[in-house]
């Protein structure tokens, strides 16, 4: 009996030791991540160049499926009711960690509860941005000026009500003491042509978009919601430096997991992306579009939807964006 008992525990063993194999293993076959969004995006598109380099590094192939609909609930949605096995990811926004749930007056998922981060991705400075033909201000504090002066028919564009443009635009209308109409479009493509024929005064949006008329001559950004000034426009304040304090406003993002997803699987995917964050070839990409390639802890992503989830709920307050 005594001689049995080693080979009796080693037996017992064996469940535990192969779920902990299983996980090395990882990842053993390809991986999903769902893009809540429509192709061509911005979200999308960033999220195949991070796909694309996680594939060269973990030696399987990364495949986006896109979810469309409901601010991007849909497919968040289906992130939180997979199979936490790690071969599942989505790529969040700011909207769902720190907007929907104050625009929807039912959300699927709780994005502390269903969901659990595993790093930041990129990203995406705002910028105020106004007709070259129509503004006559250079600086933010002249616009301000002469925004009070005109004494109504201010408007603002942006890509739908209860987007990070949206919310931007009526926050900075309450902190200026603007009284401003929100306009909202399909995108910045039906944006920037009401913006050029005078018929929408200024946007916040985001930068990306709005470059090629900028360096045209036909538009002016008169400032950035970035802490820092974008590379690709050094001579644009921040929001600070043209006297906004206090007006941090950008959209980022991060790949999230079902909860439940085994902690080594989520740290192995986040060593892998902070390594893509680091590629060179990568930032320079991300720059293009406009995005600064950025990585945390899970715990650093969590905490920052957190902390911002108070001033975007004070913008949805302002707004009265109901997405219902």
């Amino acid at each position: 009996m005594i001689a049995r008992r080693p080979l009796l525990g080693a037996g017992l063993a064996l469940p535990f030791i192969r779920p902990a194999h299983a996980q090395s293993e990882w990842p053993s076959r390809p991986v999903r991540i769902i893009v809540p969004y429509p192709p061509a995006g911005s979200t999308d598109v960033l999220t195949r160049i991070i796909a694309e380099r996680l594939q060269a590094r973990l030696g399987q192939n990364f495949v986006i499926e896109n979810r469309a609909g409901a601010g991007g609930n849909i497919g968040i949605d289906a992130v939180a009711k997979a199979a936490p096995d790690g071969y599942t990811f989505g790529s969040a926004t700011i909207g769902h960690f720190s907007i929907n749930q104050y625009l929807y007056s039912r959300m699927p998922w709780d994005i502390d509860k269903d969901l659990v981060p595993v790093a930041l991705t990129w990203e995406l400075p705002n910028a105020l941005v106004v007709s070259s033909q129509h503004v006559p201000s250079r600086t933010l504090s002249d616009f301000v000026t002469w925004a009070k002066q005109k004494q109504g028919g201010l408007s603002f564009g942006s890509p739908g009500v209860g987007t990070t443009p949206h919310l931007s635009g009526a926050l900075f209308a309450s902190r200026t003491g603007l009284q401003a109409d929100h306009v909202p479009f399909r995108g910045a493509a039906q944006t920037i042509p009401a913006m050029l024929s005078g018929d929408v005064t200024f946007a916040l949006d985001n930068l990306s978009s709005y470059v090629p008329v900028i360096q045209e001559g036909r538009m002016r950004a008169l400032a950035v919601t970035s802490a820092e000034r974008v590379p690709t426009m050094p001579d644009v304040p921040t929001m600070a430096e043209a006297g906004i304090p206090d007006f941090v406003v950008t959209s980022w993002a991060a790949f999230v997991a079902p909860a439940g997803t085994p902690r080594p699987i989520i740290d192995r995917m986040n060593a892998a992306m902070r390594a893509v964050a680091e590629d060179e070839t990568v930032k320079n990409r991300f720059q293009q579009i406009g995005a600064k390639a950025i990585s945390s802890t899970p715990e650093e992503a969590a905490e920052r939807g957190r902390k911002e989830r108070p001033m975007w709920q004070e913008a949805v307050k302002i707004s009265g964006a109901r997405a219902d």
